[in-house]
């Protein structure tokens, strides 16, 4: 594969005195069967936007097979954008890498926030507990290879791409990354999260382990999140409201749409009072979209995995998409709603749940996201997926 790149040194306080990151480019050849979505046309203004919205989340109904009209073969090479990281004190082949996987909203850069020093930095965390992280933008979001939007950027492409990256980086023949890794853990947010799930029900034995966060099986409230985003055109979405700022629009084609304003971030991916608002305003002047497509195959997830290492789901206490706001609602049938994605993996050895308290959608986002990080590498630590072979 052709693999181009510059490579970046960073300098971050806090976890971790020092970091080395790889910021490279990865040619992918890519084919999946996506679904074709030809009974409804791709939106190409905010108004259509909000019809497409309305049409997803009306009760009763079914928007992705209301659309679906057949399905296609989708191929070709994809350029994937990613940041390869180290700990200062690496030692080469025989380390975990964690692969991260982020969700709607975001880019890579979701694992390794800038913001405030780098205290919001997954990739720090892990590096200080010695792991090797590979964080990416999904096809079609930041500078990874863009798409059509409805009919070629789908999930299913998306997890066929993932599948990909993790055996050329199992294998080593990345050309700038030289390290090979002993074992491979999938780590995703949300869209990511599902993607992760739908990758180790199809190839069980690609991953070592998974660490699933901002997930659950439970697909009630996903219009909640689309609702709530007062879904706009991408690249007519130019004003930051919360602090008068102007933004340029977005870099992306019609039919890639983003959450409305500043207050339809907070109400997806944040729970108030515990974040700092800040980040909020961060966070919406580094948004970034989904494509129509996505929307479509978000909830075409397999009913289960057969896949046996340990399992962990790591979801805020008051998830909107997952949880309907409220993850310990469950009228005493579960621990919470997270709980039940057990259903879906009855041969994990472990699987766990977890509730991170005071957390919305966005875990990466509040005050106690380190808290998080630190349970997810204790899990790993304690079920055989420490960072170095030992």
């Amino acid at each position: 594969m052709l693999v181009s790149g510059i490579f970046l040194w960073a300098l971050t306080a806090g976890a971790v005195s020092a970091k080395t990151c790889h910021n490279i480019t990865v040619e992918v050849p890519v084919t999946a069967r996506n679904g074709l979505f030809d009974k409804v046309q791709t939106p190409k203004t905010n108004s259509e936007a909000t019809a497409f919205a309305i049409s997803a989340t009306k009760q009763g109904g079914n928007g992705t097979q209301a659309a679906l009209s057949g399905y296609h073969t989708v191929s070709g090479h994809y350029n994937i954008s990613a940041q390869y990281c180290v700990p200062k004190q690496a030692k080469g082949n025989g380390h975990t890498l964690q692969i991260l996987t982020h969700g709607i909203g975001f880019d890579k850069t979701y694992w390794d926030l800038p913001y405030n020093n780098y205290n919001y930095s997954y990739v720090d965390h892990a590096l200080s507990r010695g792991y090797h992280t590979f964080s990416y933008d999904r096809l079609g979001i930041g500078k990874s290879s863009h798409g059509e939007p409805k009919n070629e950027i789908q999930a299913f492409l998306e997890i066929e791409a993932l599948a990909e990256l993790t055996r050329q980086l199992r294998k080593g023949t990345v050309p700038q990354i030289h390290e090979k890794p002993a074992k491979i853990v999938h780590v995703g947010h949300s869209f990511g999260s599902t993607q992760s799930y739908a990758l180790s029900a199809k190839y069980p034995d690609i991953s070592d382990g998974l660490v699933l966060t901002g997930f659950s099986t439970n697909a009630t409230y996903i219009p909640y999140f689309l609702a709530g985003a007062s879904f706009q055109q991408a690249r007519l979405n130019r004003q930051s409201p919360g602090n008068l700022t102007s933004r340029k629009g977005l870099d992306y084609s019609l039919g890639y749409l983003t959450s409305a304003d500043t207050s339809n971030n907070e109400f997806l991916f944040f729970q108030p009072p515990y974040f700092d608002p800040g980040l909020l305003l961060f966070a919406e002047q580094n948004k970034h979209p989904v494509a129509v497509g996505e929307l479509l195959t978000v909830g075409s997830l397999p009913m289960q995995s057969k896949f046996s290492g340990p399992v962990l789901v790591l979801t805020g206490s008051s998830d909107l998409p997952f949880c309907g706001g409220d993850c310990l609602a469950t009228g005493g049938a579960a621990p919470s709603i997270p709980a039940e994605a057990k259903l879906a993996f009855p041969a994990a050895k472990p699987f766990a749940a977890h509730i991170q308290p005071n957390t919305g959608h966005g875990l990466n986002m509040h005050y106690n996201a380190t808290a998080g990080y630190k349970y997810i590498s204790d899990f790993l630590g304690a079920h055989g997926l420490a960072a170095e072979k030992k």
